[in-house]
């Protein structure tokens, strides 16, 4: 079976414009094969290079005192390492465009290829198609799903995109759809045959049906097939 693989991902900056002076703080990734998780993650931090901001700091706890030691994006442990799990996999956002920005404004810089928006998978529009007129935020996403948002006091692009996948799951079509694939994975058919009945049928066939098709068998001999998988009297 060919294998889908996709990659959960999030990132937190030290602002929105990506296409100015905000850069990636930190990097949040999850493997999906199949749409479930494997338990395989991504996770940096970043030195921006620049102050983080105010209202970022609120969302994600994330200081420039935090970042002071952390490496730069162009740091091999950093976009090396990120490329090499992310590998050819389709990337799964929310929000995609934003994430994009980002992510290829900084591979840009550093002289690296944009990752492309058709490898891109955007789980808000997942979400408006699915849900018209219904908040399509993550948070209002997971309530809907009932995903514990417990853990979640602030924002990180880890546990974004641990959120991300169990949304991603459900948008696809939730519980189903994982059994579907976890049994297809494990070589065991979806629909599984039916249990076998307890106590077999009473037989519909008259006296004289039963005399005429014993006659019959009687007739084709001893080699024929039907002795392989039956046994008459």
């Amino acid at each position: 079976m060919t294998q889908i693989r996709e990659i959960a991902f999030d990132t937190e900056t030290t602002g929105l414009d990506w296409a100015g002076e905000d850069r990636i703080i930190e990097l949040g990734a999850i493997e999906l094969i199949n749409h479930i998780p494997t338990g395989k993650s991504f996770r940096r931090y970043i030195n921006p290079g620049r102050s983080v901001s105010e209202a970022t700091i609120r969302i994600t706890g994330i200081t420039d005192a935090d970042l002071k030691d952390k490496p730069a994006f162009s740091d091999p442990d950093i976009v090396d390492a990120f490329l090499a799990f992310v590998g050819d996999a389709t990337l799964v956002a929310h929000n995609a465009q934003f994430d994009r920005g980002f992510l290829n404004a900084e591979l840009e810089r550093y002289r690296y290829s944009p990752i492309l928006e058709p490898r891109w998978i955007d789980t808000v529009a997942m979400a408006r198609l699915k849900f018209p007129g219904a908040p399509a935020s993550l948070d209002a996403l997971c309530r809907r799903f009932n995903i514990s948002l417990e853990s979640r006091t602030m924002h990180g692009a880890l546990l974004d995109a641990q959120l991300l996948a169990d949304v991603y799951l459900e948008l696809l079509g939730g519980r189903a759809r994982r059994f579907e694939f976890e049994e297809i994975s494990q070589g065991v058919e979806a629909h599984r045959p039916a249990k076998a009945r307890g106590q077999a049928l009473p037989s519909l066939r008259t006296e004289e049906e039963a005399k005429a098709h014993a006659g019959f068998i009687s007739q084709i001999g001893d080699q024929a097939l039907w002795h392989k998988y039956t046994k008459t009297n």
